[in-house]
């Protein structure tokens, strides 16, 4: 991907081409899996609103829980994220066409009308839909994130009029090493022969066996990243494919609003339940860098990278070493260009420090849902970890369940500490390590965006962002949209909290009393 030249054997006009990003949406039909993911919602807004020459963009939808594909459209496009395009733009909404199908079925499960649209008009798809819990059952990882994508990739391979390709992968795809440049790596496994082993295998024996098949990989989730990626290059020479690899994809920096969150999976779930007391000890290595990224951030990388994508490939003519060398050493590098989406190395911050300001700001901007008074710890001791969140985390949560039962309501506290017990489990392995992302494709790819004075709304990276500013709208985004708190009971909040510090302090004062009389009792015992 060295020098701009051109390339005199591509079949694209050179009038074709354009150096800047938004004038390169023009016109173009763009299709995206995964749109009713948080990301997803994102991506699908910010080019609806800011790539305002875009002509269509088609969304793969499947039905669930009873509503057909077109219902759940309708009820998609009157989600809060679109609330700006429906104020001031509405028109721009009927550009968004709902596509039947389910990546997870043979075909996509598209209709042969469906599939004849796509493969006629599509230029652009970002392939979005995956599943990201960690915990998943190998079978269903392996089903969504993997065969998916091949079954994705082959409906590519077919659009006549295809201009680029982005896949979108996790910087923990090679968790196993601490060091992850912007390549693929080898993966655990043959993604077609995994892929055959999944068709065919029974369900119990791939349940028996994942554990082998995981090897060193923390979950089901990084395992089928990790073999997708390979999949994904495997399609390089056919496709004009890249991957953007994000990390902790977390609350908005500026769009569609700051702050804006529409979730608790994750680190979004500990940092509400941080500002609403109930978290009093997190197992974490508060010495490591941590690596979030805003969901903003990361849908501008796509749809910049997308851009770069066919410009490149137009433009860029390979030397031919470079050419023999990747076809010949395609182990150490592949003709895909992979995109380190992450912040750690352009602008770091320590676990202690995301934690220090994030319960600062959950004290300076309280929510009316607030239970104690914010205040944990992190800590590596697991056996001093699970003896504080007995006390401090069940035992609560069992006594406010016997004071709601007694009183005839439904009890909620317990179920709730679980499910974030959980959370904190499957989130442990990266609270507990730290990686080094090298991501000089993106830093580029940011230099790029920046002298292009049409595109300076489409910000590619964390450089300067000052992150108390980002976490205090992070933690006010948290309380607004997902909390449903507005800032009109900020006041009463308040006036909440300090009784609950009182409380606090009463507790903790009587704690000592008691532990000084037991003290004195024993001492007493021991002379007499």
């Amino acid at each position: 991907f060295g020098k701009d030249v051109p390339d005199e054997n591509n079949n694209v006009a050179a009038d074709e081409l354009t150096d800047s990003l938004v004038p390169f949406y023009e016109g173009k039909n763009v299709l995206v899996t995964g749109g009713t993911g948080f990301l997803g919602k994102v991506l699908i807004e910010k080019l609806l609103r800011s790539c305002v020459g875009i002509s269509t963009v088609y969304m793969l939808l499947r039905p669930k829980r009873g509503m057909t594909s077109e219902q759940r459209y309708r009820e998609f496009v009157r989600h809060p994220v679109f609330e700006r395009i429906r104020s001031k733009t509405p028109q721009l909404l009927a550009k968004l066409v709902c596509v039947g199908g389910d990546i997870s079925l043979p075909l996509l499960g598209l209709s042969d009308q469906d599939r004849h649209t796509l493969v006629e008009r599509v230029q652009v798809v970002f392939h979005v839909a995956a599943t990201v819990r960690f915990n998943e059952a190998l079978i269903e990882a392996a089903i969504l994130n993997t065969i998916g994508t091949k079954q994705l990739l082959e409906l590519c391979i077919g659009m006549r009029q295809l201009q680029s390709v982005v896949h979108v992968s996790t910087a923990y795809s090679n968790a196993c090493r601490r060091e992850v440049d912007e390549v693929v790596y080898p993966p655990p496994m043959d993604p077609d022969r995994f892929i055959q082993c999944v068709q065919l295998l029974p369900g119990e024996v791939i349940g028996a066996i994942a554990g082998q098949l995981q090897g060193a990989h923390p979950n089901t989730y990084t395992l089928t990243k990790a073999i997708t990626e390979q999949l994904v290059a495997q399609y390089a020479d056919r496709l004009p494919l890249c991957i953007v690899r994000p990390s902790i994809v977390t609350g908005a920096m500026a769009e569609p609003y700051p702050g804006w969150i529409d979730n608790v999976h994750g680190i979004t779930g500990i940092m509400m339940e941080i500002g609403r007391g109930t978290i009093s000890s997190i197992m974490c290595d508060e010495r490591c860098t941590m690596d979030v990224i805003p969901v903003d951030v990361v849908c501008n990388t796509l749809i910049a990278a997308a851009w770069r994508q066919h410009y490149v490939r137009v433009t860029n003519r390979r030397s031919r070493w470079e050419f023999f060398f990747n076809r010949f050493c395609f182990v150490f590098t592949t003709p895909v260009r992979v995109y380190n989406c992450t912040s750690g190395q352009v602008n770091g911050i320590k676990w202690h420090e995301y934690g220090r300001i994030t319960q600062r700001c959950a004290v300076r901007n309280p929510t009316k849902h607030v239970l104690l008074y914010p205040g944990f710890q992190f800590r590596t001791n697991r056996l001093v970890h699970k003896l504080v969140e007995l006390v401090l985390h069940f035992l609560p949560a069992y006594l406010f369940d016997a004071l709601v039962r007694a009183r005839g309501g439904q009890p909620i506290m317990t179920r709730l500490a679980r499910r974030f017990q959980r959370a904190a489990d499957t989130g442990e392995f990266f609270a507990m390590h730290e990686w080094i992302f090298r991501n000089g494709n993106l830093r580029r790819l940011g230099d790029r965006v920046r002298r292009d004075r049409a595109a300076l709304s489409f910000r590619c990276d964390v450089t300067g962002l000052d992150w108390e500013t980002y976490i205090e709208a992070y933690m006010l985004g948290i309380r607004r949209f997902v909390l449903l708190d507005e800032m009109d009971s900020l006041e009463q909040a308040r006036a909440k909290l300090r009784r609950l510090l009182w409380f606090k302090r009463t507790v903790q004062l009587a704690g000592l009393l008691l532990l000084y009389y037991m003290c004195v009792l024993v001492f007493y015992s021991a002379v007499v």
